[in-house]
C-alpha cells in the first residue's frame, strides 16, 4: 500500500491539465509574440489562460502576469516595492517570522541593502499573526506589507484580508504569498484588498515551473528579467505557453470542486489528527481552526524527522519534515521554532499533506503505520529514555 502524503512540495498532475497541455506541446507551438497566424494562435491561447486565471481570483485579465513560479512571484512583488517605496525615500517593510523562504531571503537581502526590516511574531502554538500588531508596525516610512495567506508547514491560514483592509487604509502596499492557498481555500483578490499576490500552478495539480503575479491596477510592477517585452514589458522571455495552459485548466477546476474536495479532504486531515494526537509527547504544529484542508504537522519528542521520514517511505508512505525547499537543511524549521518549539522537539517533526487524490485506504494506513515507525525510533533513541525518566 503506498500513500503519497506530501502535497504540499508538489502534487500529481491532474488529468484536466494534461489534457488542456497536449494540444499546445505537439501543434500550438508559435511564439505568442510573433505576427503571423502561428503566433496569434499561440498568443490567443496564452490570452484565454491569463483570463481565466484572472477570473478564478476575482481580478482582470491584465492584473495576471506569468512566471515560472511562486518564487519569482514573491522576488518580484517585494522588489517592485521595495523599489518604488525607496524612490519615496520609504525603505521600512513589515512581514512575519514564518514566511516562505522566497520571501525571507529576498527580504534580509534587501535589508543588506538598507532597508528596514519588522518580522512580526506569531501566536504560540496557532502560528497566527494579529492584525492590530501588523497596524502597530507600520511607520511613516513603510512601503510594503507582506503576509502569506497559508503557512506551507503548519497550515495556519492568516486573516490576510482584515490586514489588508489595514494597508489599503494606511496607503500601504500589500502582498500576500498565497502558493498554499489558491486552488485549496477561496481567494478573491478585491475582498483580500490585495495589491499583489503570489501562486504556483504545482500546488493544485497544475505543471511544475509556472506560477503568476497578481498585482493590482495602478500598482507599479518592475521586472526581474529584462531583455524583452513579453507579459506587457514586466517579465521577459517567451511565456512557458504549455504549462501556462496546464495551470490554467488545473486552477479552473480546482475551483470548481472546491467545496467537496476541502470538506472531504478536511475530514481525512481530522481523522489523522485525533488518531495521532493521543501518542505520548506528541505536539501539533498550527491550530485546529484557521488550517487548510490538507495539512497535518506533528512534532514527536525524543526521535529525528529524517530517521522517521525513510522509514515511512520503507512502509510506503511519502511526507516531509517541512517546507521542500529546506529538506537539506539540519537546521530545525524557522516556523516550528517561531510558534515556540524548543529545537530538540523541533527536529521530529512530520508534515502530512493531503489532495483531492487522498483516499481512506490511504487514511488509514497511515495510521496504521505511523504509531509503530515512532514507538519504534523512540525506542531506539538514548534521548527517548531521558524524557521517560525525567516524568518518573
Amino acid at each position: 500500500m503506498n500513500a503519497y502524503m506530501d502535497n504540499a512540495a508538489t502534487t500529481k498532475l491532474s488529468r484536466a491539465a494534461k489534457e488542456a497541455m497536449l494540444p499546445v506541446l505537439g501543434e500550438l507551438y508559435g511564439n505568442p509574440s510573433s505576427l503571423h497566424r502561428w503566433g496569434q494562435e499561440a498568443s490567443a491561447a496564452l490570452e484565454s489562460a491569463r483570463a481565466r486565471v484572472a477570473a478564478c481570483l476575482g481580478a482582470e485579465p491584465r492584473e495576471i502576469y506569468f512566471t515560472s513560479g511562486g518564487s519569482e512571484a514573491d522576488n518580484q512583488a517585494i522588489h517592485s516595492c521595495a523599489m518604488a517605496g525607496a524612490r519615496r525615500g520609504k525603505k521600512h517593510i513589515v512581514s512575519t517570522q514564518i514566511e516562505h523562504h522566497a520571501v525571507l531571503h529576498y527580504l534580509h537581502a534587501l535589508e543588506e541593502q538598507g532597508f528596514a526590516l519588522t518580522l512580526l511574531p506569531v501566536e504560540p502554538e496557532t502560528g497566527l499573526i494579529r492584525p492590530e500588531e501588523v497596524e502597530d508596525a507600520l511607520r511613516d516610512d513603510t512601503c510594503l506589507v507582506t503576509v502569506m495567506m497559508a503557512n506551507n508547514e503548519i497550515g495556519a491560514i492568516q486573516p490576510v484580508a482584515e490586514i489588508g483592509a489595514i494597508c489599503k487604509e494606511r496607503k500601504v502596499a500589500f502582498h500576500t504569498d498565497a502558493v498554499q492557498a489558491v486552488g485549496h481555500i477561496p481567494v478573491d483578490v478585491r475582498t483580500l484588498h490585495a495589491d499583489l499576490l503570489s501562486l504556483a500552478g504545482h500546488k493544485f495539480h497544475g505543471p511544475k515551473g509556472v506560477g503568476a503575479l497578481y498585482c493590482r491596477r495602478g500598482v507599479p510592477l518592475l521586472p526581474l528579467l529584462v531583455g524583452g517585452a513579453q507579459e506587457r514589458n514586466r517579465r521577459a522571455g517567451t511565456e512557458n505557453l504549455p504549462a501556462i495552459v496546464g495551470m490554467a485548466a488545473a486552477l479552473e477546476e480546482a475551483a470548481a470542486e472546491m467545496p467537496e474536495t476541502s470538506a472531504r479532504v478536511a475530514h481525512f486531515r481530522d481523522q489523522l489528527i485525533d488518531g495521532l494526537i493521543g501518542l505520548p509527547h506528541t505536539y501539533l504544529n498550527g491550530g485546529r481552526v484557521h488550517r487548510l484542508p490538507g495539512n497535518v504537522n506533528f512534532c514527536f519528542d525524543g526521535l529525528e524527522s529524517e530517521s522517521l521520514l525513510l522509514l515511512l517511505d520503507a512502509k510506503g508512505i511519502g511526507a516531509s519534515s517541512g517546507s521542500a525547499c529546506t529538506s537539506g537543511s539540519l537546521d530545525p524549521s524557522h516556523v516550528l521554532l517561531a510558534i515556540g518549539r524548543s529545537h530538540a522537539v523541533a527536529n521530529g517533526s512530520l508534515r502530512l499533506s493531503l489532495s483531492c487524490y487522498t483516499t481512506q485506504a490511504e487514511i488509514d494506513h497511515a495510521l496504521r503505520e505511523i504509531p509503530g515507525v515512532v514507538k519504534y525510533l523512540r525506542g531506539m533513541s538514548p534521548y527517548w529514555d531521558e524524557i521517560v525518566r525525567g516524568e518518573k
